[in-house]
């Protein structure tokens, strides 16, 4: 078996899009190591949690991180969840390939589902991710 492929997640607090995402990479697909870092971590928003464990993907384990953090790891993908981290990550080296999303934050949101619509987008995008970058290791 191939070693993993390494995501690292990365928005700005590393509170809610980030781990969001960690957790459902984590829970879908073996193939895949997940991880995420904030470029000014914070703390994880318990509405974050909330919405991961009323979909049944377990969060356990997950903790705010710096990208500081990871900086001398090597990941296949550095994937930025909004445009202010996609533009601090630009430099961080340790990247195979950085990829860039744009997620509205929940946090700053009045929306009273958005913590619901945002993990529902955030699974799709990952769904297909997987999806494309399972069919190119099938393909080589």
């Amino acid at each position: 078996m191939s070693a993993p492929i390494k995501v690292l997640f990365v928005c700005v607090a590393n509170s809610a899009r980030s781990q969001l995402a960690e957790a459902l990479l984590r829970n879908s697909d073996a193939r895949f190591q997940a991880f995420s870092a904030g470029t000014e971590a914070t703390e994880i928003d318990s509405r974050a949690l909330a919405a991961l464990e009323h979909v049944g993907v377990d969060a356990e384990g997950l903790r705010s991180k710096s990208i500081e953090e990871f900086r001398d790891e090597h990941f296949d993908y550095v994937i930025t969840l909004c445009d202010k981290s996609a533009r601090e990550c630009r430099a961080m080296p340790s990247a195979g390939e950085l990829i860039a999303w744009d997620f509205e934050d929940p946090v700053n949101s009045s929306h009273p589902d958005a913590f619901k619509h945002a993990l529902h987008d955030i699974h799709e995008r990952i769904k297909l991710f997987v999806l494309v970058k399972t069919k190119h290791l099938e393909a080589s």
